[in-house]
């Protein structure tokens, strides 16, 4: 095994946690769009004077849609080029782009033009850069893999808790679009900084004194494979559809998490861009909140757990809409949704190893694109069709039963079975 290197020159075990930390400022940056509800009503209000004409939730609410799609969508395609590049020169590359989409945001004469410049660009350099501290901290703590994995996350989903307020407040001092052009400039100095001491720990690497466990439910992968083995179990195809309700459930009250406060609870605008802020604590705990469980009680029981917490806080707003309500539901979903984006990553080197975990989550981060199409714009229907946003809460309750039994049924360790054809002769593959 060689040698274990230095890491911003302490041994390694001490100093990759500083890549832990890279990796938080990175997703702080590429996690700016959780802020999208504060944009919304400054952009409804800009399109409907530059274009004359009344702009719809649902239309404003498809910028944000576009980019989580696409940033889904570059993901699975990103993961072979940070094995080939590293994951320095694909941050260093997503960065540029997030940067850049956020920029040419500032130029859009009108909603469809934001569509592209900024859900297209944007979401692709986020998909880019997003997969590579993820895969950084995956790498460097074979040990404490959901931990990790989960505070580098954390400002992906903290990220609301900074950008937010501050998107208000240039917002409020110098208009919508301003604001876009200070973010972009912002994100590319940062982002290109952050990404240089980025890189993977030597080949066959392990902390000091630390053994792998010994096969067993959550703790260990029965086997690594390849994607297209992963593909070709039942375990997959649980965890996807896991990962997509949850996400669905998360990214629905993200998108809406400030009208639904004015417009439902009551409370002023101020006071509802305080509250996105004050959710995106809650979102960015959850990721090393949930990691931290998926690691001690498993994956499937804390997928369980989650489907619980979500159906819960859909109910207690739907029976009960109002401050108190509006606040704890929505401090739950946003947490579910920072506990999913830990469960998922951890989950699938769990269950189906390390040795091409870029392309295997890339493959599962599809359900979050999924998720990040049907959840907004089904709230943009409710609400268009309703007049509120309150009729998206039963649904999401009934989504959250659903992936319950889904998680109990599927989210389980894939077993070792012989190779099924001349291709995998040789190597293990999984089924369920």
């Amino acid at each position: 095994m060689p040698d274990a290197s230095t890491v911003f020159g302490l041994p390694a075990e001490k100093g990759r946690w500083g890549l832990v930390a890279l990796g938080l400022l990175i997703n702080l940056c590429l996690g700016s769009i959780y802020s999208w509800s504060v944009f919304v009503a400054p952009l409804a209000a800009h399109f409907t004077e530059a274009l004359g004409r009344e702009v719809t939730a649902g239309e404003v609410l498809l910028p944000f849609s576009v980019f989580l799609a696409f940033f889904a969508i570059a993901m699975p395609l990103a993961g072979k080029y940070i094995e080939r590049y590293g994951p320095r020169m694909v941050t260093m590359v997503g960065g540029v782009l997030t940067g850049l989409g956020w920029l040419l945001a500032s130029t859009a004469t009108s909603v469809e033009a934001l569509y592209v410049v900024y859900g297209v660009i944007g979401g692709l350099g986020v998909g880019i850069a997003y997969g590579a501290p993820v895969a950084v901290a995956a790498r460097w703590f074979p040990d404490r893999r959901g931990l990790a994995v989960g505070l580098a996350l954390l400002g992906f989903g903290f990220s609301a808790f900074v950008t937010a307020n501050a998107a208000g407040a240039l917002i409020a001092a110098y208009g919508v679009m301003p604001t876009f052009r200070i973010f972009g400039a912002v994100f590319i100095a940062v982002l290109l900084l952050a990404a240089l001491p980025l890189r993977f720990p030597p080949a066959g690497w392990r902390p000091a004194g630390w053994s792998p466990p010994p096969p067993g439910v959550g703790t260990a992968p029965v086997c690594e494979c390849d994607r297209r083995a992963m593909l070709r179990t039942g375990t997959f195809y649980g965890l996807f559809a896991c990962y997509f309700i949850g996400c669905l459930a998360g990214l629905t009250a993200i998108s809406i998490a400030k009208p639904v406060g004015t417009e439902i609870a009551g409370v002023d605008a101020g006071l509802a861009t305080l509250l996105v802020g004050f959710f995106a604590v809650f979102n960015g705990l959850g990721r090393p909140g949930f990691g931290t469980l998926a690691d001690r009680i498993t994956p499937q029981k804390t997928a369980m757990l989650t489907f619980a917490l979500i159906a819960t806080a859909s109910v207690l707003i739907w029976l009960a809409p109002g401050v108190p309500a509006y606040v704890v539901a929505f401090a739950v979903l946003w947490g579910s949704l920072g506990g999913w984006l830990a469960i998922a990553p951890a989950a699938t080197a769990s269950y189906f190893g390390t040795c091409d975990y870029p392309r295997c989550y890339g493959v599962v981060f599809l359900a979050y694109g999924a998720g990040a199409i049907a959840g907004p714009q089904l709230a943009g229907f409710v609400r268009e069709a309703t007049g509120t946003y309150l009729g998206v809460f039963p649904l999401v309750a009934a989504l959250a039963a659903v992936g319950f039994v889904a998680a109990w049924l599927l989210m389980r360790p894939a077993a070792t079975v012989p190779a099924a054809s001349e291709e995998g002769a040789g190597k293990p593959t999984l089924s369920r």
